[in-house]
This record gives structure tokens, C-alpha cells and sequence, in this order.
């Protein structure tokens, strides 16, 4: 069974940073495609970051230059690293697995967690 257990949410000012990781369990992600995606209330889901199987990465044009996905292949570990954080960076953050759709960066996924929220206050 596969299990993504995402941790790293909180809140934080504007400015700030925060580091999401992403434990894969009955998974793993050597030679996986993975990613980030978040949702707003009230909003669309939204692509974040994605990274291929040969390390490639793609991000959101509203998050390039300050947030950077990564691997652990040792601990079977996604990351997001999330600097210069804003506002309209709050949302749920979901990482998700082996997506079946691929355009850019907005991706749906076989897998996906739980989710850790994100609160960025001004």
C-alpha cells in the first residue's frame, strides 16, 4: 500500500520560509516522477513543483526563483523548500506520485497525502 505522509506546515510572516518534506512508504521514489501541488479555499488546485525520474524540475511561474523541490533517494524523502514566502502562498500542500496526466507543471496524480497547511500571514 502506498502511503505519502507529508510534514512541515505552520504559519509564518511574509518573508519567511518553511521546508515541506514527504515520506514515501510502500513506495519508492529512486526512479519516480513526484510532486507538489496546493489548494486555497475557494480556489483550483495548482501545480507547484514537479521532478522527473532523470531529476528534471518544473515549477509554478508564481513560485519559481523561491521555491525548490528536491529527492532523498537515502530516505525516500520528497522536499519543498519554500523561501521569500507571500500571502498568496497560503494553502493546503498536497505531495503527490506517478501522474497519469501530465501538462507542465499541473499534473494529476495516482498518489497523493494527506496534506500539511501552509499559512503565510502579511
Amino acid at each position: 500500500q502506498v502511503q505519502l505522509a507529508e510534514s512541515g506546515g505552520g504559519s509564518v510572516q511574509a518573508g519567511g520560509s518553511l521546508r515541506l518534506s514527504c515520506v514515501a512508504s510502500g513506495y519508492t521514489i529512486r526512479r519516480a516522477s513526484m510532486g507538489w501541488f496546493r489548494q486555497a479555499p475557494g480556489k483550483e488546485r495548482e501545480g507547484v513543483a514537479a521532478i522527473e525520474r532523470d531529476g528534471r524540475t518544473t515549477y509554478a511561474d508564481s513560485v519559481k526563483g523561491r521555491f525548490t523541490i528536491s529527492k532523498d533517494d537515502a530516505k525516500n524523502t520528497l522536499s519543498l523548500q519554500m523561501n521569500s514566502l507571500k500571502p498568496e502562498d497560503t494553502a493546503m500542500y498536497y505531495c503527490a506520485a506517478d501522474p497519469w496526466r501530465v501538462s507542465g507543471v499541473d499534473r494529476s496524480y495516482r498518489y497523493r497525502g494527506q496534506g500539511t497547511q501552509v499559512t503565510v500571514s502579511s
